[in-house]
């Protein structure tokens, strides 16, 4: 591992449902029954950490080659796999809570770009 990477453990659990990943909270933890998230949030978030497992262990060699073999774009993987890398703070406020963001998918694959400190405020609005 090199000296400027960090690692962050957020227990997630990601289970296939209907032969999707689905991203489920930790056991205990109850969302806020106001929110409303789009289910397509978790979705998304489940199928970028899906790819990123399978790259990581070198299932595929390039997001190119997981998109052929999964039959989507390879450019709509390369930006959906950059969910993966979502800020713990976000991803817990989005699994925990349910939280709805300020922002779309799409926008929050561009966010997933930003410093880690930056990426709460851009996705919640605040």
């Amino acid at each position: 591992m090199s000296t400027d990477s960090i690692q962050v453990f957020v227990p997630l659990t990601l289970r296939k449902r209907n032969g999707r990943p689905k991203i489920l909270p930790p056991a205990g933890t109850v969302p806020e029954e106001d929110n409303f998230q789009d289910p397509h949030i978790l979705r998304a978030i489940g199928r970028a950490w899906g790819w990123r497992r399978r790259l990581e262990a070198g299932e595929f060699d390039t997001a190119k080659d997981l998109a052929a073999v999964i039959g989507l774009a390879e450019r709509h993987v390369t930006r959906e796999l950059k969910l993966a890398y979502l800020a713990p703070t976000v991803l817990r406020r989005l699994v925990y809570k349910r939280e709805v963001p300020a922002v779309t998918i799409r926008e929050m694959t561009d966010i997933a770009a930003l410093p880690w400190a930056d990426q709460e405020a851009e996705v919640f609005g605040g």
